[in-house]
C-alpha cells in the first residue's frame, strides 16, 4: 500500500517575525491534503518559536489543522522549561488526523546548550532529552529525529530497533559546506536501518540551497534544493520485505541494500554494552 508524503521547504520568517510561520504552515497543510498527502513534513523549528522566552505555541493550531484536513503533520517547536533561565527542549511534533494528543520527540544529541546560542536565528539554552519513542499510525510505525542528529547513527538505530519504518528527520538551515555529507548521511541512515528517511529545511531566501529528501534503503525517491511543497508517493512494502528477508550469497543480484540488518542474522545485542569503551571496574578490596 502506497502513501503520499508532502515535503515542505518554506521561505521561513526569521525571529522576531516567526509567529507568521504558523498561518503559512496551516496553508501548507490544507494544500498538502488537497493533493492527497497523508503526511506533511515541515523543517526543524518551523513554525517555531525559535527563541526563549517563547511568545507563542503553534501546537494547538497545527493539530487542529491536521485533524480538519485528515493528515499527519510533522513540525518543529520549543517546549519551555524555565523562562527565567531560557531553557527549553527542542521538539519535533507529529499531529494526528484523528485529533488525538500530538506525538513529541525531544532532541537527544548533542549535549547542550551550545548548539542553539550565539547565532542570529535560534537563541535558547537547549536541554537534551533522553528517550526514543516510536508512534503507531495507520500507515506504519513512525520515528522522529532532528537535523544534525543525522551525524549520530545511534539515534535512528534506536528508533529502528524500536520498530520505526518511517523516520522524519527535519533540519534547520542552509547546510553550506556540510551539504554533500549531510545528503550522504540521510541516505545512509535509510540504508543501515532499512527505513524511509524524510528531511527538509528552512530557507530564508529563494537563493539559498535547500535539502529536501526522501530516501529509501535502495534509492532516493525524491530530492530538491528549491523552496516549495512537493507530494511524493512512496511505499513501505519494500522496507518490510528487506527487514524480513535474510541476506544470502547472491542477494546482491536482487537487493540494493543488505537484508535483515535489524534481525538476529546481523544483530548481536549482547555486545551493545561493549560498543562504548568504559573504564574497567576496580577490583574489589
Amino acid at each position: 500500500m502506497s502513501l503520499r508524503i508532502a515535503v515542505v521547504q518554506p521561505i521561513s520568517h526569521r525571529p522576531p517575525d516567526d509567529e507568521a510561520n504558523v498561518a503559512d504552515a496551516i496553508g501548507f497543510i490544507a494544500r498538502a491534503a488537497f493533493e492527497g498527502a497523508q503526511f506533511v513534513c515541515f523543517p526543524e523549528s518551523y513554525p517555531g518559536p525559535w527563541r526563549m522566552p517563547a511568545t507563542y505555541d503553534p501546537t494547538a493550531r497545527l493539530a487542529d489543522a491536521a485533524a480538519k484536513h485528515g493528515v499527519h503533520a510533522v513540525f518543529g517547536t520549543l517546549e519551555p522549561i524555565s523562562p527565567k533561565d531560557a531553557t527549553a527542549y527542542n521538539l519535533v511534533v507529529m499531529a494526528y488526523p484523528d485529533g488525538r494528543a500530538p506525538a513529541r520527540y525531544r532532541r537527544t544529541h548533542p549535549n547542550g546548550p551550545w548548539i542553539y546560542t550565539g547565532g542570529d536565528s535560534w537563541e535558547f539554552q537547549y536541554v537534551a532529552g533522553d528517550e526514543y519513542p516510536v508512534f503507531d499510525t495507520a500507515h506504519g510505525k513512525v520515528g522522529l529525529a532532528m537535523c544534525s542528529e543525522v551525524y549520530m547513527p545511534e539515534v535512528t538505530r534506536a528508533l529502528a530497533l524500536r520498530g520505526a519504518e518511517l523516520i522524519f528527520m527535519p533540519a534547520g538551515l542552509d547546510k553550506r559546506r556540510l551539504w554533500a555529507t549531510w545528503r550522504t548521511l540521510l541516505w545512509a541512515r535509510a540504508i543501515e536501518n532499512l527505513a524511509l528517511v524524510v528531511s527538509c529545511q528552512n530557507l530564508f531566501s529563494a537563493d539559498q540551497r535547500g535539502l529536501a529528501l526522501i530516501a529509501g534503503p535502495e534509492e532516493i525517491h525524491y530530492e530538491s534544493t528549491a523552496p516549495g511543497l512537493a507530494v511524493v508517493e512512496v511505499g513501505l512494502e519494500r522496507v518490510r520485505a528487506l527487514r524480513a528477508g535474510r541476506d544470502e550469497v547472491g542477494s546482491s543480484s536482487t537487493c540494493a541494500a543488505k537484508q535483515g540488518v535489524l534481525s538476529p542474522q546481523w544483530q548481536r545485542p549482547k555486545l551493545y554494552d561493549t560498543f562504548y569503551p568504559r573504564p574497567a571496574r576496580e577490583a574489589a578490596d
